[in-house]
Parts: C-alpha cells; sequence; structure tokens
C-alpha cells in the first residue's frame, strides 16, 4: 500500500471509525484508492506546473514542480482520501483555535480551484 492508502487508511480508522467499520476488506480498499490518488496527484500536479516557461532554469523548475505537486497532495488528500465530515466524529477542539474553520475555508478554496481547472481545459480542448 503507498503513503496515499496509508493516510487515508489512517483518517478513516482515526475519523470515521464507524464507517470505516463498515469496509469488508480495508486493506484492499484503501490499496486500490492509494493507487488512484496517486495517478490523480501525478495528473493534477502537471496541470498545476503547467508549460516549462521560456528561461527557467534548472532549480526553478525543481521548484515549481515540487510546489505543484505539493499543492496537487494537499487537494487530493481533501478530495479523495478523507472522509466526508458528515461522517466524521467531532472532535474537542481548543475554543480558540480557527484550525477548524481554516481547514474548511481550504477545503473550499481547493473545491472552487478545481472546478476552475476543469472549467479551463474544457475550453481548451473547445478551442479550435
Amino acid at each position: 500500500m503507498n503513503t496515499y492508502g496509508k493516510f487515508a487508511q489512517e483518517a478513516w480508522r482515526t475519523t470515521a471509525p464507524a464507517e470505516y467499520a463498515l469496509i469488508p476488506d480495508p486493506d484492499q480498499w484503501f490499496e486500490a484508492l492509494g493507487e488512484e490518488a496517486a495517478q490523480r496527484v501525478g495528473e493534477l500536479m502537471m496541470e498545476l506546473a503547467g508549460p516549462d516557461p521560456a528561461g527557467e532554469t534548472y532549480l526553478e523548475k525543481v521548484g515549481r514542480l515540487n510546489a505543484s505537486k505539493m499543492q496537487a497532495e494537499e487537494i487530493v488528500r481533501a478530495e479523495m482520501l478523507t472522509p466526508d465530515p458528515s461522517v466524521q466524529q467531532e472532535e474537542v477542539e481548543d475554543p480558540e483555535s480557527g484550525m477548524a474553520e481554516t481547514l474548511e475555508e481550504m477545503k473550499e478554496l481547493n473545491r472552487i480551484y478545481r472546478d476552475f481547472l476543469d472549467e479551463s481545459a474544457q475550453e481548451e480542448a473547445e478551442r479550435p
């Protein structure tokens, strides 16, 4: 099982244990999910990185590709690897901590960005 599958399995086990218990073969299910997530990260990474800019140095390219991979992984974790918030158990949280709100805002921004990428790709495909 790859790291994405392990991450998802642990996320489900800790935040949605009742739903995790309903999965007949968790190892097989999360292994397949991890493979699908790895493929999606690769695709999304290339979309986010875009074409090589003219005059880009090697180190600039490495930085651009690393940044796009990290962003792609973050998007995939939010969209594919964590259980839906409606099935997650409520966690006791420090009331002064805005982390939960920030996480929800980031998920929403990721959804908006994903929609934007899909629309852009569709418009690009429709151009002559």
